[in-house]
Parts: structure tokens; C-alpha cells; sequence
């Protein structure tokens, strides 16, 4: 099938740029190129730009401009915010150790374990139940007076589950530990209020919002002190050296806007095309499940295991028949191993090989979905008949 015509349904990796976006970008492409830390009137305009930036995604999570970080990513703000955050914890109070679920992102695990691996952290990992939840409970047992961070993700990036953020931030604020949560999928979909939610470092990434790949930001609140990762300028107030990308971070603060201002109803017409989508796949799919939680979830992921399917298999052959979608984590698109998220919501391998990840976005229309599931049956039946 001509790829131009084929239907993406894999929005969880990556959303399209918004045309209103690019537009907002363009100028500090063109005409208003320089460099924010020059003194003159080209780096003015451009400073002017980043602050203005700043000042908008501020708004939004009602955070003050000086707690905005700008990134190259949500990866880069998960390894500032752990990384950081565990070696200043380390150097002013000797905690050791950091707490994080089993079903981070690898940007949040991986870091994690090098801190153990290189750097004698101590990293412990709470459980999670069937659906992929962490308790607020175990997170209280879990602090030690030698625990220096926790992370829990906000929205699951493969199963879609939504945890207690709220519920798992107050605890640790109580208890004196700083909290952190990647929040890259969860700023799409949920209204996030620091104000409400006293979550100390918040990841979050453009490109899942409609705007451009390779920019992001990490919400770092009052008195979350961090070593930083990127040393060389004192750009992003010493703490993310290297000269600022002007026209990417007017497209991640006007993308972030936008969402914002069109969440509401965005997420009810997606809830209805996920339910419609879920139902139909649990329908008429035999020895299908849906992961992740069936309702603390975002409101544009579908997520299924089908018993002795081969998910790489089935992802080439709905490619060919013009669907875009994913068995998981962008990151992890082609491994031959299950998910360590699947396992840790309690899956054998027989399932947690044939899992099938569908998620939605504005072009997404309910022909679309019926045209899917028409399509998905045979092909998961066909996936089961080539594996074995």
C-alpha cells in the first residue's frame, strides 16, 4: 500500500507536527536566527522568545517561568531529573538510594541502574498490580531514611495505565524525598496542576503533543536541586549547558498552548473511539486481553496481548495492510524479547509476545476505527498460524 495513504495509529510514538506550530517556528528558523546569549538586537529577539517560552509552559503546569527547564527531550529530562537529583541528594545528605517501578521508560530505568552500576546507588523497585499501578501504600513502606528519589511513571507509555500521582507525590513531600514522574505520555492527555500535585521534577517531550521531535522539558520545582548533566554554559540556569534552541522551544511552548486549550473535548471524542476500539478487538479476537488498567487510563490507548501471536508479525503485516501501529514502546519496536512491562503486570511469554499497541490522535475518525477492526482479526489469526 502507498505508505502516504496508510492509516497511523501509533500516536503514543510520536504525533505529527502541527501546521499551527511550524508556523510559530518559522521566524527563529528565518529572520530572527540569533543566538539568545548574544547582546545585540538579534539575541535579543531571540532571549525574548525563550522567555516567553518559558513563561507559557509555566503557565500551564502553574509553575513559576524559573522552575521551566528546556531539554532536547523527555529522555534528557528523565536522566537531568534522576541523575541530578540523586548525585546533589548524595552530596549534601549521603541518601544512596532511589525508588522507581518496575514499568518506567528506559530513559528513567536505564539511568537508574547505571547509577547502580557505576556509581554504587542503591535502586529498589516497587511492585505493581495486574493492571501496571503502583500503591501510594507500597510507596510509603518503601521510603528509607537513606532514599535520596522516587520515580513513578505518570502514564504508562505501553499499557496506558495512569497512576496516583497525587496520592504517591503528597506521600513522599510528607516524608521529605524528592518525587519525580515522566510524565511525556500524561501531558498530551491530563490537565497537570503543580499547584495541586506537589510533584518535585516533571519530564515532559513536544513531539507527543503535536509539536517538534528533539525538544522537551523538565519542570523543576524550588529546592529540587540537581547536579547537571550537560555541563559547558549557564544556559537554563546552569543546569542544561549548550545554546538554546530558539524555534524548537516557541514550538513545544505553542503545542503545549494548544493542547491545553483543546484537551477537554479531544479526550472525550478519543475516550469514545478507545472504548469502541476495545470492545470491538475483545469482541471478536478470541484469546485476547486488554493491558493496562480499564479505566484509569489515557483516553487515547488501547493496548492487547493475543495468546501465540508473534506482535512483531502481526506489526509487518497490518503495516502492509496500511495500518501504523506498535507492540509497545517506540524504543522497543522490533526486540525479540517480551516487554519487561508486560512481565511485571504478571504475563507469560506466550502472551506478552503478541502484544499490539493502537493509539489515537486528531485525525483519528470512528470509520477509521471500524475499518481497523475489520481488518485485525484475520491477521492476528494469521500471526498465530506462522509462529506455530
Amino acid at each position: 500500500m502507498d505508505q502516504n495513504k496508510a492509516i497511523y495509529l501509533d500516536y503514543a510514538a510520536s504525533a505529527p507536527l502541527d501546521k499551527r506550530v511550524l508556523r510559530e517556528m518559522m521566524p527563529y528558523f528565518e529572520e530572527n536566527f540569533g543566538n539568545p546569549a548574544s547582546i545585540h538586537s538579534y539575541g535579543q529577539r531571540a532571549e525574548a522568545a525563550i522567555e516567553s517560552a518559558r513563561e507559557r509552559v509555566a503557565t500551564t503546569f502553574r509553575v513559576t517561568p524559573q522552575e521551566v527547564v528546556f531539554t532536547s527531550g523527555g529522555t534528557e529530562s528523565d536522566n537531568l531529573a534522576i541523575r541530578g537529583a540523586a548525585f546533589s541528594k548524595r552530596e549534601i545528605t549521603g541518601a544512596n538510594r532511589i525508588l522507581i517501578s518496575p514499568v518506567e521508560h528506559h530513559a528513567v530505568l536505564e539511568t537508574a541502574q547505571q547509577l547502580s552500576k557505576h556509581f554504587g546507588f542503591i535502586v529498589e523497585f516497587l511492585s505493581v498490580d495486574e493492571f501496571g499501578r503502583v500503591d501510594p501504600e507500597e510507596v510509603d513502606a518503601g521510603i528509607k531514611p537513606d532514599t535520596a528519589i522516587v520515580s513513578v511513571i505518570y502514564a504508562n507509555n505501553e499499557i496506558g495505565t495512569i497512576n496516583p500521582i497525587r496520592e504517591i507525590a503528597a506521600i513522599c513531600r510528607e516524608k521529605g524525598v524528592l518525587f519525580h514522574t515522566d510524565a511525556v505520555q500524561a501531558a498530551a492527555h491530563l490537565t497537570i496542576n503543580l499547584n495541586e500535585t506537589p510533584v518535585d521534577l516533571l519530564s515532559i517531550g513536544a513531539h507527543k503533543f503535536y509539536g517538534p521531535k528533539g525538544i522537551g522539558s523538565l519542570i523543576a520545582r524550588k529546592g529540587a536541586k540537581l547536579v547537571p548533566v550537560i555541563t559547558g554554559g549557564a544556559q537554563e540556569f546552569s543546569l542544561r549547558a549548550g545554546t538554546s534552541n530558539v524555534p524548537y522551544i516557541v514550538g513545544l511552548a505553542e503545542a503545549l498552548k494548544l493542547t491545553s486549550e483543546n484537551r477537554e473535548p479531544n479526550s472525550l471524542r478519543m475516550r469514545a473511539l478507545r472504548d469502541r476500539l476495545i470492545e470491538g478487538v475483545l469482541e471478536s479476537i478470541p484469546r485476547a486481553k486488554l493491558t493496562g488498567h480499564p479505566v484509569e487510563r489515557l483516553p487515547n490507548h488501547a493496548s492487547f496481548v493475543f495468546e501465540g501471536a508473534d506482535a512483531n508479525l502481526l506489526l509487518v503485516m497490518l503495516d502492509m495492510a496500511g495500518f501504523a501501529c506498535s507492540s509497545g514502546s517506540a524504543c522497543k519496536v522490533g526486540s525479540p524479547k517480551p516487554s519487561e512491562i508486560l512481565k511485571a503486570i504478571g504475563l507469560s511469554s506466550n502472551w506478552a509476545m503478541g502484544s499490539l499497541r493502537v493509539t489515537l490522535g486528531v485525525d483519528t475518525t470512528l470509520e477509521i476505527v471500524e475499518k481497523f477492526l475489520k481488518a485485525l482479526p484475520p491477521l492476528v489469526e494469521q500471526a498465530r498460524s506462522l509462529k506455530a
